[in-house]
């Protein structure tokens, strides 16, 4: 299995622990905290190598996978790209955070398009990708990968003394959806 991908801007690829001091730079943001369901803050260089340290088991297990977004023509690291799987279902949750100097740029449909394209290659079946109701912009990242809407979560996540609530959507492989249909 392959986890270097390349598009014209961006390569996605393997998390070192070198990239560690720019990861805590990136997400010890309180803004980026507040747009991501799970990052900590404040956000340090420990908790960036225990993640990164992490990454190689996870791979290993088929259990979950990380890539770096790294900007292909500086090789400046711009942010993450993760994608969980469920062997049993055949599905997967996407997740992403880009560093806010590279937001509004269009990095997190690139990327997210891209890991797409390979959880399809790979055997997933569906992928699905949840945000906050107050993130418009991260619904309209999934959107523009080809992800519908699918539902809403209410009050599912209790983050900074109160609780939010989630969209999710999801996408189909088509080429297996397809197979369905016509059977």
């Amino acid at each position: 299995m392959t986890f270097l991908i390349h598009s014209k801007r961006l390569t996605l690829r393997e998390f070192n622990q070198n990239d560690a001091p720019l990861v805590a730079k990136l997400c010890h943001n309180p803004n980026l905290h507040h747009m991501t369901l799970s990052l900590p803050y404040p956000y340090t260089i420990e908790m960036a190598q225990e993640w990164i340290s992490h990454h190689q088991a996870w791979r290993e297990n088929k259990q979950r996978f990380e890539w770096a977004i790294v900007h292909t023509q500086t090789q400046q690291l711009i942010g993450a790209i993760g994608l969980s799987y469920h062997p049993i279902h055949h599905h997967g949750e996407l997740g992403y955070w880009i560093g806010e100097p590279y937001w509004n740029q269009g990095y997190a449909t690139e990327a997210s398009i891209m890991l797409v394209k390979w959880a399809f290659n790979h055997g997933y079946h569906r992928l699905f990708a949840r945000h906050f109701r107050f993130n418009p912009a991260s619904r309209q990242v999934m959107e523009k990968a080809g992800f519908t809407y699918e539902g809403t979560q209410i009050d599912h996540v209790f983050k900074n003394g109160s609780y939010h609530t989630l969209e999710v959507c999801s996408i189909i492989n088509p080429r297996i959806k397809e197979d369905h249909e016509n059977h």
